[in-house]
């Protein structure tokens, strides 16, 4: 792997930065004092709750702790805190028995 140059290194982090506060200017300074839309509303609630579900997913389907190679320890937690979380409506329930999930698999797997 090589190394990135810096003049690119931070260039990137710039054009990111612009278009993250681009991104976030649209709803706050360009529309942030108008009602918005029915529809818009509604999509915009399931924001929040997609986003975990979007970091995880890389970690349960290419974990770096193994290399990339998927993990049935892992799998295994996701899937208990999905149904713990469905069952119970309970986001601290979900996650606390997901963990434990995860760990006493990887406990007793070694």
């Amino acid at each position: 792997m090589t190394d990135i140059g810096t003049g690119t290194l931070w260039t990137v982090i710039i054009l990111l930065g612009l278009g993250s506060f681009g991104l976030r200017f649209v709803f706050t300074g360009l529309i942030g004092d108008r009602a918005m839309p029915p529809w818009l509303l509604r999509h915009l609630r399931y924001t929040a709750v997609a986003i975990l579900p979007a970091l995880v997913a890389p970690q349960v389907v290419w974990p770096a702790a193994t290399d990339g190679v998927f993990d049935i320890p892992r799998a295994a937690a996701a899937v208990v805190t999905l149904g713990v979380g469905l069952v119970t409506r309970n986001v601290i329930l979900a996650i606390l028995s997901g963990a434990g999930t995860l760990y006493g698999l990887l406990y007793l797997m070694g």
